[in-house]
């Protein structure tokens, strides 16, 4: 039964009933709000599953109680938080907020409940009761981004891979020996967490300078928009009209002694201390490139300097500052194999800006909400032709746009 296809989540969610849509989670960080949640298309009983086949069972136990299989789909959705107000209208166009409600078996507005983690959890609480009568239930942040993290390397199926010299491999990650691993996570700010296990971990470092860095200073130096902008900018520049290269001190040459080419950058935005230019001289896709250049290489090398530190090989980006972008993910990828001297690999995530809303999703089951799905989700097997297990389906070339949904099932043995 393989579902495959993704569909885009553009339009409103179809109207099946109010039990199609279930289990809306949130994280609302500085910069964007991630929307994860899940839509039923069917759901099966006993007596169904004594009318299917004996290969396409429909249940999976835990226990001594019986799940039923359930299809549908994960949905993905991201807002600016300083436009909070399309999200709310977001949520109440497509009745997402019902689900809270719903879970409990009562539609009153002071008893629905939503997760949600984030410092927007806290900041945007009152709006949220205010606007859609619904409680944000506060997840740790951190317990989140590594929930999130877990669930994905185990359930998701070429979920990691690297990217180097404009080649993507994806890896095939063994749940056995999955930790310890560092998992840096790129917002607004940067964390570096090492986890070592279902809810063992700790925040080790991270850096102020992250996504918010670019998206502020590019901001103010380019008069782009938004981050996306900023970004498709950065496509067309030329870093090196801006960054004082090796070669520029040393006269075009190397300085192999210490195994730097001169194409090596030796500061960035160096060149603007000589040149003799106003900001409106430079052309703001070079200044793109070498701001983006600059934050992504700087976290690259922070993040191996701390994965040295605890002798770590695997470091996991995520967070929506890397967007599937390839500029960004080279430069992240070549500055921890040349601190590392190609001992450590730099791994992204392809729904690498949703880990934490993702944990705030599966954290319903651990706050005993009875419900087969999220069941199914925290409990699933590893997925192969002979265990039961959850699998999601993602597009054939493994990328995942914004505001997309993921078609998905469950299967028992």
């Amino acid at each position: 039964m393989d579902l495959g296809n993704v569909g885009i989540l553009g339009n409103p969610v179809p109207k099946r009933s109010h039990g199609a849509v279930s289990h809306l989670a949130l994280d609302i960080g500085g910069s964007l709000i991630k929307l994860v949640y899940f839509s039923r298309n069917s759901e099966y009983s006993m007596k169904d599953k004594e009318e299917k086949s004996s290969n396409e069972s429909l249940l999976v136990s835990s226990g001594e109680k019986n799940y039923p299989l359930i299809e549908g789909s994960l949905h993905f959705a991201k807002f600016e938080t300083s436009k909070i107000n399309d999200c709310l209208e977001f949520i109440q166009r497509n009745q997402l907020h019902l689900s809270g409600c719903e879970r409990l078996g009562d539609t009153a507005s002071d008893k629905c409940i939503i997760k949600a983690t984030g410092g927007g959890a806290y900041k945007f609480a009152d709006l949220f009761k205010e606007k859609l009568g619904i409680c944000l239930d506060k997840e740790d942040e951190m317990d989140c981004l590594v929930a999130g993290a877990n669930f994905l390397l185990k359930a998701v199926h070429q979920e990691a891979f690297t990217y180097m010299d404009g080649q993507k491999e994806f890896v095939q990650i063994d749940h056995h020996d999955l930790y310890p691993y560092l998992l840096v996570n790129i917002g607004s700010g940067v964390s570096m967490i090492k986890v070592d296990g279902d809810g063992k971990f700790e925040r080790v470092s991270g850096t102020n300078v992250g996504g918010g860095t670019f998206w502020g200073l590019g901001r103010l130096l380019t008069k782009c928009k938004n981050f996306d902008e900023l970004l498709e900018l950065s496509h067309q520049g030329n870093n090196r009209v801006i960054d004082m290269l090796v070669g520029d001190i040393y006269g075009g040459m190397d300085y192999t002694k210490i195994g730097l080419t001169s194409t090596t950058i030796a500061s960035s935005f160096g060149k603007a201390i000589s040149d003799n230019k106003e900001l409106e001289d430079y052309k703001p896709e070079d200044i793109s490139r070498s701001l983006l250049r600059m934050i992504s290489n700087n976290i690259g090398q922070i993040s191996y300097l701390n994965a040295l530190r605890f002798g770590l090989k695997r470091i996991f980006f995520g967070g929506f500052f890397i967007r599937g972008h390839a500029y960004t993910m080279d430069t992240i990828s070549v500055a921890v194999n040349f601190w590392s001297k190609g001992d450590a690999k730099a791994l992204f995530l392809r729904h690498e800006g949703f880990l934490g809303a993702l944990g705030a999703f599966v954290s319903y089951e651990k706050h005993g909400f009875n419900d087969s799905m999220v069941h199914q989700l925290v409990h699933q097997s590893p997925i192969s032709s002979s265990h039961g297990g959850y699998k999601i389906h993602g597009s054939q070339n493994g990328e995942l746009k914004d505001n997309e949904s993921i078609e998905c099932s469950v299967y028992a043995s």
